[in-house]
């Protein structure tokens, strides 16, 4: 009876070291795959079992049955139920026995001890995965938004008597503003402001597309309405999954040369163009460039105007996407009126000016509240006739 008793507890002890040496292996690694390889490598040669297998994974070891053949061998099988620190269960590990074996109580105390070692380390290992595949992801991400920032305007073109700026901030790593100038051979400058629907890395993709075709068709001398015309139909054409990122966009062809302007617009949300009514700019005409079609690649045959306006000196002109409307403090929304309002009272006579002060405002209003969408915009202004040249000419 006492030898008895000395063999059981030394075969106790034996298990025991077998499953602290099998913790040990079992969390020597973080690595995913090869926590759940020793788990079962570790049930299959301690207790010489014929094989082992994880549900929901698709990790076995040993002689383990193709998973539509499994059914017909669950008498085989053991299962103890693996579970996360909430308490759910998220996978089993089976061990299948020989026909002629039965699992003894230690054995199977072995393997319950096994699966809660295994829950951990399977647990831990699966959040460094997810870990490491979010840091990748992160630094894909960083590189496409450089990737993006380098596809705008770097330099703002010299135009002679007028100055031009650009920002384009984007509510995540990459968005779907689109915005571009394009010096032309002729002395024209032909701009773009353009909004995907959508926001983040489809949409950007499908504004990296956008800019690609319109570059191609601009400097190859196609006139600005056949640009949108060509440009509606061929995103139309790209399939179901373009026509939901369609685009509204808003085209201008400036020639510096007799001071005029030719619009565009594909669905975009109004331009403000302020004019002066004097030549001491004391009285102000605000005209809103509104949509003459609809977005593109909405629908495939959609007709666009062309519309044409003079810029006389001090003319400011304010091309923008919806982001900027949108910003918001609480529910209230700022709103095109606000904006329009913001425009008209800023004196700046710089375009990097006007934007500043506009940003400021829109900083103002939302009190630090995160923004929902892309912001772009761009402001033309032709310089004003000094008071001095202004005399000489009355």
């Amino acid at each position: 009876m006492q030898l008895d008793e000395t063999l059981i507890a030394q075969q106790q002890v034996v298990r025991l070291q077998a499953l602290l040496e099998a913790s040990r292996l079992i969390h020597s690694t973080i690595a995913l795959d090869e926590v759940l390889h020793t788990v079962l490598q570790i049930v299959v040669r301690e207790l010489e079992l014929t094989g082992a297998f994880f549900t929901h994974f698709p990790n076995t070891y040993g002689d383990v049955p193709p998973e539509d053949e499994r059914i017909a061998h669950t008498e085989l099988f053991t299962a103890f139920p693996l579970h996360d620190k909430n308490g759910e269960t998220f996978s089993e590990l089976v061990a299948i026995r020989p026909p002629d074996r039965i699992l003894t109580l230690d054995e199977l105390d072995f393997l319950e001890s096994l699966a809660i070692q295994a829950s951990v380390a399977i647990e831990n290992a699966s959040f460094h995965q997810r870990t490491v595949e979010w840091q990748r992801l992160e630094s894909d991400l960083a590189a496409a938004r450089n990737v993006q920032r380098s596809l705008l305007p770097q330099t703002m073109p010299d135009i002679p008597g007028y100055t031009v700026a650009m920002r384009s901030v984007t509510c995540y790593e990459v968005g779907g503003d689109y915005l571009d100038i394009v010096p032309m051979p002729n002395g024209h400058i032909t701009l773009v402001v353009a909004d995907v629907a959508g926001k983040g890395l489809a949409s950007a993709l499908v504004g990296t597309s956008f800019r690609s075709a319109f570059r191609a068709m601009v400097n190859s001398g196609v006139p600005l309405l056949e640009v949108a015309t060509r440009m509606n139909l061929l995103h139309h054409s790209e399939g179901q999954q373009a026509r939901l990122r369609y685009v509204t966009a808003i085209f201008f062809e400036l020639d510096p040369a007799s001071n005029t302007l030719q619009v565009v617009n594909a669905g975009h949300n109004p331009a403000f163009l302020l004019s002066p009514q004097s030549p001491l700019g004391d009285e102000v005409a605000i005209t809103k460039i509104n949509a003459s079609g609809t977005p593109i690649g909405l629908i495939p045959f959609s007709t666009y105007k062309v519309e044409t306006y003079a810029i006389p000196p001090g003319t400011r002109l304010l091309v923008y996407t919806d982001g900027l409307t949108e910003v918001f403090r609480g529910e209230e929304e700022f709103g095109e009126a606000r904006l329009l309002d913001s425009f008209c009272r800023c004196d700046s006579v710089q375009s990097e000016g006007v934007l500043e002060s506009l940003w400021s405002t829109l900083d103002s209003f939302s009190d630090g509240q995160e923004q929902s969408d892309d912001m772009t915009a761009l402001v033309l202004l032709r310089q004003a006739i000094p008071p001095a040249q202004t005399e000489v000419s009355r």
